[in-house]
Order: C-alpha cells, then structure tokens, then sequence
C-alpha cells in the first residue's frame, strides 16, 4: 500500500483542487487514511469513493465523521454544523476568565463543541448547554458521554430558566439574500438548515436570545464582522473580540 499512496493523494489532489475544495491536498491526505483499514486494492475504491463524495463538496467531517475542535475530537454527522476553531472557538475564551464555579449556559450547543471545550478548560465551571434540535441534543450528549465530560444537554427553544453568570450562544446568523452569495457549498447544500439560516432577519435569534436574558446577564454571542456595530447597540457595556483570522467576532456584554 506504501507505494501507491503517493499517487492516491496525488489523484485525490487533483480532483477536489478541481471541484473547488480549498485545501485538496490536506484532505486527501485525510480521507486517505481513514480507507486504511482494508486490503490495497480495497483501499483504492474506498479512497476513490470518498474522494468522489467531497469533490462534491460534502464536508470532510461528515466524511471522516469527527472534527478537532478546542482540543477535543468531536463526534460529528449531518444533524449538526461542523464547528470551526478559528471562528467559534473565540466562544470558549470567553470564559476562561470567570471565577470558580461560575455557572455557564451555551444556547444552540449543535455538537456541543463550545460547552465541552469549556468543561475540558474549566472543570470547575458548572457547564450546561441545550438546542432547539432533538437531533442535535442527541449528538451533543454522545460527546459529552464519548469524552467524559459532566455537561447536562437539554432540548430547548432559546435559554431555559435559571441563572447564569455567562451565556454562550453561536445562533444563526446568515439570512436568505446569502444563501448563494457568501457561503460556500459545504454549508448551503449540507449543513442542517436550522442551524444555519437566519430567515429573513440575520440577528433575529440573537435578539430574541438577548430579549429572554435576565436583566444584567453577561453574554457572549457570535455573529458575522459587518454586524459589529448592531451588536454593540443591543448589548449593554459591549465589547468585541477577533477571531483567530482576525475578524471582529464575538461581542460580550450584558442583557438591557
């Protein structure tokens, strides 16, 4: 098998630079080693298929079936986005910072990347997260079983009741007019609608998250760079933090 893995990557190189993947190298080196488990001439069709399945710009996690996140190697399917550290990552920094056994919540958990990122970080931190999504929920409860980490995850439409001394929340933020203009065909033709899509109103669900927030509760939301501006209007004491490339990303502050 050595020797055909060079030519393997190679055509796999090839195929997914042409169908527009932005690091077709990287993952076929990727899918390459998850077909490693047959014969050669087993592998070749296997590698070959998988190949084929993100030339269509399936994304690699849903392939492999996990993502790195924080640290963690997350469980990951079609029922929820694949988290991305250099964006949402910026989420889990924001509670570092909080004292012993502050009490953090993440509204739209999805995969529970954000809230056991946190738990891994902070286990003195009483970390609990939820979704609108039963399927998500039930992905998020696997990770956090899988990786042995004491986050409770309920099903829920927007924050439960209780208090919290941080929320966390990477709701949807992309409306309509975007759907074939800005993102990539990763996101529109297989990430989970729910999760992703604003409606018409991009920061519909992080103002009606903000509005069901306890006067005076912190919270810490991610949104697109150009709502900045907007963000600082809906929050009070608001301020932002960049991501890891560099954008204006998540915006921290307090419920009016």
């Amino acid at each position: 098998m050595q020797t055909s893995e060079p030519r393997l990557v190679g055509l796999g190189t090839e195929m997914l630079a042409r169908a527009g993947v932005a690091t077709p190298r990287s993952d076929a080196e990727a899918l390459l080693a998850h077909a490693t488990n047959g014969a050669s001439s087993e592998v070749e069709e296997a590698v070959m298929n998988l190949y084929a399945r993100r030339a269509e710009r399936e994304p690699l996690a849903y392939i492999v079936g996990t993502q790195s996140f924080c640290g963690l190697e997350l469980m990951i399917d079609r029922r929820v986005l694949v988290p991305t550290e250099a964006r949402t990552g910026t989420l889990v920094h924001t509670a570092m910072d909080l004292p012993r056994e502050a009490r953090v919540h993440e509204v739209g958990t999805g995969s529970g990347a954000v809230a056991l990122a946190v738990k891994r970080r902070r286990p003195d931190l009483a970390v609990t997260a939820s979704d609108i999504s039963t399927d998500a929920v039930a992905v998020a409860r696997e990770n956090a079983r899988r990786l042995g980490l004491d986050v409770t995850v309920t099903e829920a439409d927007g924050l439960p009741a209780g208090s919290f001394d941080l929320v966390l929340a990477n709701l949807p933020y992309t409306d309509d007019a975007q759907r074939t203009q800005t993102l990539p065909p990763e996101e529109t033709r297989f990430q989970p609608g729910v999760a992703l899509w604003a409606g018409d109103h991009s920061l519909a669900a992080v103002i009606a998250l903000i509005r069901q927030a306890r006067h005076g509760t912190l919270l810490a939301l991610e949104h697109a760079p150009h709502h900045t501006r907007e963000m600082h209007r809906l929050l009070q004491d608001a301020h932002t933090l960049r991501d890891a490339l560099g954008d204006q990303r998540v915006t921290m502050g307090t419920a009016r």
